[in-house]
């Protein structure tokens, strides 16, 4: 196939015929709308960074009215579920079964070198086999032991509450929920996926339905080619993606501060080199099962666990922080979340948008240098 210039008689004409293809392969159907929807349900109710009420034990072994007051305080605590025992050997069974995830230890000293030195150290005992939830409980108990010393010492110097009370305030996500970044994170993970799956067939079920012979013997140019195999899919993936934001605000309850052009510009953008990676797959791999195969491997896994939905990238080695800026879901997970989160703010969105389409372009240039107008 040449390149050519597009022919808007044949262009429409093929458009029909993929839209056809489209409607009678429920197969294309449950891949833009039905697995969306089964994925966000997952990465929404499934995956969870939130801390909820932990399981604790609290070896109160002080009977000193500063040991009661601070083993109040972990009982009045939003974060934990305190279990209070006199010592520590009849929770520590409890801490190997699983039954709670660390154990406080208020020592029979407490008082005595709180008077003494003005403050006083307690012990914390945490379960290393979860690492995540044992720095949680560690510093969240140490931040109830610091907001209780810091009272009692205001109390203590004027006999009342301090004058100032410092209160902690969090933009964008006050509550810290992480179901407010995780499932725009979700999306991007979703888009990622269907955007080049869906592509990815396309090409490969011509040459396995002996169709792409038919098409080689019309005038068709390769522009109007892929040009017949890209604007269904990406009006579909669009649909898909207005689908699961829709999800996520009225089922999740995730804010939406943004503009709606805002989030369409923004997609568009990404499906750019979703669709432009699928149809390069397609164009190569003349096989459906195994292009399906290298979509999910190429497009899941890297938006998965290199694009910084689950995983912190300034956490990474620096040689694999290298590789996630090769990664087009990188860009779009920090700009759907400002839309949703924080609202327009297109300083921020447009470095991230060229970086996306000039993923595409380097697809779409891959794609037609790849497709020709043979069998071979």
């Amino acid at each position: 196939m040449k390149m050519g210039r597009i022919d808007k008689r044949r262009l429409m004409a093929m458009l029909r015929k993929e839209a056809v293809q489209i409607i009678r392969d429920p197969s294309t159907l449950l891949i833009a709308f039905v697995l969306p929807l089964i994925l966000l349900f997952l990465f929404g109710y499934a995956v969870s960074l939130d801390t909820a009420r932990t399981r604790v034990g609290l070896a109160l072994e002080d009977d000193s009215a500063a040991a009661l007051g601070l083993a109040q305080a972990f009982e009045r605590s939003q974060w934990f579920d305190v279990s209070m025992a006199r010592s520590v050997a009849p929770l520590k069974e409890d801490l190997v079964a699983g039954r709670i995830r660390g154990i406080i230890v208020i020592p029979v000293d407490f008082a005595e070198r709180r008077a003494r030195h003005g403050d006083a150290p307690i012990q914390i005992i945490t379960d290393g086999s979860i690492p995540n939830t044992a720095s949680f409980t560690a510093a969240y108990a140490e931040g109830v032991r610091a907001n209780w010393a810091a009272t009692e010492a205001g109390i203590g110097a004027r006999g009342l509450r301090p004058p100032i009370e410092l209160q902690t305030r969090f933009w964008f996500n006050p509550e810290l929920k992480s179901r407010y970044f995780l499932v725009p994170g979700a999306i991007t993970i979703v888009m990622a996926m269907i955007g080049t799956l869906l592509t990815a067939l396309v090409v490969a079920r011509e040459w396995e339905r002996g169709t792409m012979e038919a098409i080689m013997a019309t005038p068709v140019s390769m522009a109007e080619f892929i040009a017949s195999k890209l604007i269904p899919y990406f009006v579909l993936a669009l649909f898909s993606m207005a689908l699961c934001t829709a999800l996520a605000v009225a089922a999740f309850g995730v804010p939406f501060r943004g503009s709606i052009v805002a989030l369409f510009i923004i997609a568009s953008a990404f499906l750019v080199p979703a669709l432009g990676q699928g149809l390069l797959i397609s164009a190569a791999i003349r096989n459906q099962f195994v292009a399906s195969q290298i979509a999910l491997l190429s497009a899941f896994l890297p938006a998965l666990l290199l694009s910084g939905f689950l995983f912190e990238i300034s956490s990474m080695p620096w040689p694999i922080q290298a590789i996630t800026y090769l990664v087009p879901a990188r860009y779009l997970i920090p700009s759907l979340q400002t839309v949703f989160m924080a609202g327009d703010m297109w300083g921020l969105f447009i470095k991230d948008i060229v970086a996306m389409l000039g993923f595409g372009a380097l697809f779409f240039a891959l794609t037609f240098r790849i497709t020709r107008k043979r069998l071979d």
